[in-house]
This record gives C-alpha cells, structure tokens and sequence, in this order.
C-alpha cells in the first residue's frame, strides 16, 4: 500500500509570514499535524506564492502578486512535505526570475516539484516516484491565468484536457498508478463547475487513479466516479488573512490516498489562521454534515446544474462591468447603483458572446490583446 497525501494553498502572508521568516515553525505546525503528515510515503502542498529577492520585478497581471521568502521552503519540509506542486495562478507572479529562485530553494530542502519549468515541454513533465516495486505518477496542472508557461516561456503546466489525454497515457505506461493534481474552479464557491466534473471524470475515463483539485479558498465535497475518487476541493492549507476570521477561508482538509487494489482515502479537516495564527486539525460534526450535504449535489445532475446556475445569477452583471467604461471607484459604485447607465449595447452584447463562445474568435481576441498589452503598456 502506497500513501500520498495532498494539501491546498500555503501562501505566507499577514501573520504567517512572520512566522515563517522568523522560522517559528512549531507555533505553525502542531506535532500531531507533522506526524500525520510524516506518514505518508510521499506527501504534496500547493506551493502558491514565488520566492522572491531583492530586484525581482513583479508582472502585470490582476489581482495580487504573491511573494514570500526562501524561509518558506523550510517551513514547507519542516511540516513533512516530500513535494510541492507548483502549477497554480500566482507561480509566475514575479516572473521568470521568481519562479526559478523558488524552484531552487524547494530543491535545496530536498522536495519533489512538479508542474512547473522552463519551458511547457519541462512544465508539464510527469513526476514519477517509487515506493518497492511500485510506482505512481504524479501530474500538476492549472486554469489559465498569468501564470501559464509556452512552448518558449518558463511557467506552470495549462489545464489542456487533450494534453493531459497523452500525459495519462504515457504515465499509464510506465507506473502503476496516476495521480492528477488541479489547481482551478470558482474562488470561494464549495461546488464543482459542470465543466469541472466532466473534465476530471474525463481524466479518471483517461487511466487516472484519482483527481485532486485546490484554488477555491474553501473546500468542496468528492465523489467515487467508476471506483475512483475525485476531490474537488480542499482549501486553503496555509494561507492567511488576518480580516479573514471563522469562514470557509479558515476552514479545509487534506486527503490521505492509499493506493492499492482500490483506492482508499481518509480525510483530516482543520482550521487555518482564524482567530489564533496556526492550524489545527478538527473533527466536528458540522464539517461531516457539510461535506455530505456537497458530496449530495455532486451527485445529483440536476442539483449540480441548478445550484451553478443559481450561483451564476448571483453576480452575473458584475461580469459584463468590466467592458463598461467607468474605471474608478466612484463611477463604480454609481453603476452599482444604477446612477449610471450601461454602455453596451444589445448588439455589442452578442458580438463579446461570439468572440468569447466561438474557440477560433477567441484565439484571435487573446493574441489580439497580448499583442497590444506588449506594444503599447511594456
């Protein structure tokens, strides 16, 4: 029996990066969490932010640039951790550069790293390992954002589901079990997008032995699809906010995989840097009673569908704000209320929708943008 384990997000910041720059790691990881962790034959976090230096320019993307320093990589081998997978949105954060100096420093403590490299030949490269006389593979990959690595540029691995076909395929050859780690879905949003489900049940279709996923910053439920598990969501494992206290933020789980003549699987909730800066493993009834009421829409075509329509209603204008012309926050918050008239058109609706729905307009429209963004902004 081969054990794995698999955790979400660790992003130093607020709190926990002081803690990890001092190297107080204990007052992070209690001794109980080590042990379990320690158990595994091989054990993986999402390593979410770039180790940066002094001179290390960050990118131009939206949202934040994650940074942390080389005291992360210790943290990470001091928690436990064999390997890190680094196929996430914020990898390339601080470029190249960033990216390579990460890489480095998790070499240097001694851990595994996959879903990330030079070029995409090098990204997407399978992680192979062996315990006896059997061997599992491991393959990283992300939602495209900024972080994307081309057949030229460093980056992390794209979620291609044609790609990752030929990838399982040729891990299916050389060891005994696949083992697919995703890092995408809808930030704070405890389901499965549709799209989701049927692309990891694909994987499972392809030869994969099981499919975990992480990115939301809350965790989700799982299913057993044709005898194998696919987890869609585990949470932030380390990944402060100290505005952030006792919500699906703070909460999440890891997953022990014992890989055998089926597929066994234990879960260990906990609570991340709420309240006190730490986390600490739980076992409550109300995280029981969640995650079968998620495994329960999971399940259910129906109610999956119903409840990601329901979600999709819930903002959906917000959406379109960002072909509006208002870019401030005043004329922002006048939209909101409805001061403010929308600019688009009807017409100009269904002409963004084509451009978006149809895969040949959206190709164009993406190297469209890139192309201006690089002659006119860099």
């Amino acid at each position: 029996m081969m054990k794995v384990i698999i955790a979400g997000d660790f992003a130093p910041t607020a709190r926990l990066a002081k803690l990890v720059e001092e190297r107080n790691f204990g007052d992070i990881f209690s001794e109980n969490l080590r042990k379990i962790i320690k158990s595994a034959d091989f054990s993986f976090v999402n390593f979410e932010s770039p180790i940066v230096e002094n001179g290390y320019n960050p990118i131009q993307k939206c949202g934040p640039n994650l940074r942390c320093t080389k005291e992360a990589a210790e943290a990470v081998k001091y928690a436990g951790f064999t390997g890190v997978t680094m196929a996430n949105n914020h990898i390339l954060d601080y470029g190249a550069e960033g990216l390579r100096k990460t890489v480095e420093c998790c070499e240097s403590q001694g851990l595994d790293i996959v879903g990330v490299g030079n070029n995409l030949k090098e990204a997407e490269r399978v992680l192979y390992l062996s315990k006896g006389n059997k061997v599992l593979a491991v393959i990283n990959c992300c939602e495209h954002e900024f972080s994307i690595a081309t057949d030229k540029d460093a980056g992390a691995n794209p979620l291609n589901p044609i790609r990752q076909f030929y990838l399982i395929q040729e891990a299916k050859k050389q060891a005994d079990y696949v083992l697919v780690i995703v890092h995408g879905g809808h930030e704070y949003y405890q389901l499965p997008s549709s799209r989701m489900q049927e692309t990891y049940r694909f994987f499972i279709d392809t030869g994969a032995d099981a499919v975990v996923n992480h990115h939301q910053h809350c965790y989700s439920g799982y299913e057993i699809y044709n005898g194998k598990p696919i987890f869609y969501g585990l949470g932030n494992f380390c990944f402060d906010n100290n505005e952030i206290i006792n919500t699906s933020w703070n909460e999440g789980f890891f997953v022990q995989l014992s890989f055998g003549n089926d597929i066994e699987y234990e879960l260990y909730p906990y609570c991340q840097f709420g309240t006190n800066p730490t986390i600490s493993l739980t076992q409550n009834d109300v995280f029981e009673s969640e995650i079968k009421r998620l495994n329960d829409v999971i399940a259910d075509e129906h109610k999956i569908l119903s409840e990601e329509t329901d979600y999709y209603l819930t903002n959906y204008k917000r959406q379109i704000f960002m072909f509006e012309p208002y870019q401030n926050k005043i004329l922002d918050k006048l939209f909101d209320m409805r001061i403010l008239p929308s600019t688009i058109t009807k017409k100009k609706l269904l002409r963004i929708l084509n451009y978006i729905m149809c895969e040949s307009h959206r190709d164009k429209l993406i190297n469209a943008i890139k192309k201006i963004i690089k002659e006119e902004y860099e």
